[in-house]
């Protein structure tokens, strides 16, 4: 019963500083909003592919230039994505790159199947905008796919040709070389086609997830782990003050005293979570996934582990103004190294590896895991790993700390 007290005295005095729980809420909404914001076009969820508008520049009526125009960059598949427009220049596409009236342009030469019978292909010219590489990369993509089908085909076709060319049906009559050839170069167009679509957006897990909620999570993780240092800190505080030696001179155990420290920490920690999932999911419009249940129970967990790091933290060092070169620099780390600045993915191997020892990774991956749709089986390795280090560093900081 005393733990609650002191529990709720602890509490209370965080929230009734207004300037540091402020700090806590708003810092997170803020660096959500505009991360999610600036790199919305560039990260997956709900939105599309950006629309490319191409500019064309056929310089002759070459038929390969008319079949990749209209049977690739005209498709029905394409649409969404592609738009095109034909530009009667080089010179002319340029300008209008400049203008942003075409986002990327391309060039293809005169007489430009002229030589595919030898398996070549004249080189296209891709004209980019340095501001928009990735409707830069989707044209390179779609082009670079088609040339090398187009360019494989041919060799085939032509290495098949003539190796039937030499065959025993064909020297001895058996076999009409030119009605052979024309089911083979049938079978490859066919082939060609069924093989153009180079565009396409698969999301991994049932849905995919957006930008905003990436970085709700991502902001989550990092300012729920400040709340380390910030108990840490109330402890050694209390400590330097006599507070807790005070304490124990009433019928208070060293153990109520530890533990009601944790466990205000720990509520904190939960209405911090709370405030901030509700506020982005009302006021941004994240989507923190349909079951509720899962990211609730992933929030208690992370509080739980939060809590426990604050008693290790407290117990190993000896004053606060090194709980703040933890909470500045350490944390820092931690976040960056856990995915809350930078997704996991633009990482090395070695790096993705090492975030493991970050709590704020599992729960980060927990959270997207859950936006995506997943079951209560996933989670059970990240729930067990939060555990594991809160019962840990809470064991060692409950034995390991002196009230005196």
């Amino acid at each position: 019963m005393k733990s609650f007290t002191i529990a709720w005295k602890d509490l209370h005095i965080r929230l009734k500083d207004r300037k540091g729980f402020l700090m806590m809420i708003l810092m997170p909404l803020i660096l959500t909003a505009i991360l999610g914001t600036a790199l919305s076009g560039v990260m997956g969820g709900e939105e599309k592919l950006p629309l490319t508008i191409v500019g064309v520049v056929v310089q002759d009526q070459d038929e390969l230039a008319t079949t990749f125009v209209d049977d690739v960059l005209k498709s029905k598949d394409m649409q969404e994505f592609i738009k095109v427009r034909t530009v009667p220049s080089e010179k002319k596409a340029k300008d209008w790159l400049k203008k942003e009236k075409i986002d990327a342009g391309v060039v293809i030469p005169v007489k430009w199947s002229g030589h595919l019978k030898d398996g070549q292909l004249k080189d296209l010219t891709l004209l980019t905008d340095p501001g928009k590489s990735l409707q830069a990369s989707i044209v390179e993509s779609i082009t670079t796919s088609f040339t090398d089908k187009v360019v494989t085909m041919a060799v085939s076709s032509k290495v098949v040709m003539e190796q039937l060319a030499s065959s025993t049906p064909v020297l001895t009559g058996k076999l009409d070389m030119r009605k052979a050839a024309a089911e083979i170069a049938g079978q490859l167009q066919e082939q060609m086609k069924a093989a153009t679509n180079s565009v396409s957006e698969t999301p991994i897990g049932k849905r995919s997830v957006s930008s905003s909620q990436y970085y709700a999570a991502a902001m989550a993780a990092m300012f729920l782990l400040y709340n380390i240092t910030t108990g840490a800190k109330s402890l050694l505080n209390e400590r330097a003050t006599e507070t807790l030696a005070r304490l124990l001179s009433t019928p208070t155990g060293r153990m109520q005293i530890v533990f009601g420290k944790f466990l205000g920490t720990f509520y904190f920690a939960v209405i911090q979570f709370t405030i901030f999932t509700l506020t982005t999911h009302f006021a941004f419009q994240v989507d923190w996934g349909k079951n509720l249940m899962q990211v609730a129970v992933i929030g208690l967990v992370y509080s739980f582990t939060v809590a426990g790091l604050s008693m290790l933290i407290a117990a190993l060092i000896r004053e606060e103004k090194t709980a703040d070169v933890i909470g500045g620099i350490g944390i820092q780390i931690f976040a960056i190294l856990g995915g809350s600045m930078l997704p996991l993915s633009v990482f090395p191997d070695l790096m993705q590896k090492a975030a493991n020892i970050t709590p704020n990774k599992w729960v980060l991956t927990s959270f997207i895991d859950i936006m995506s749709g997943t079951t209560w089986n996933t989670l059970l390795l990240p729930v067990t790993v939060l555990l594991t280090i809160g019962i840990i560093s809470l064991s060692i900081g409950t034995v390991k700390f002196k009230l005196r």
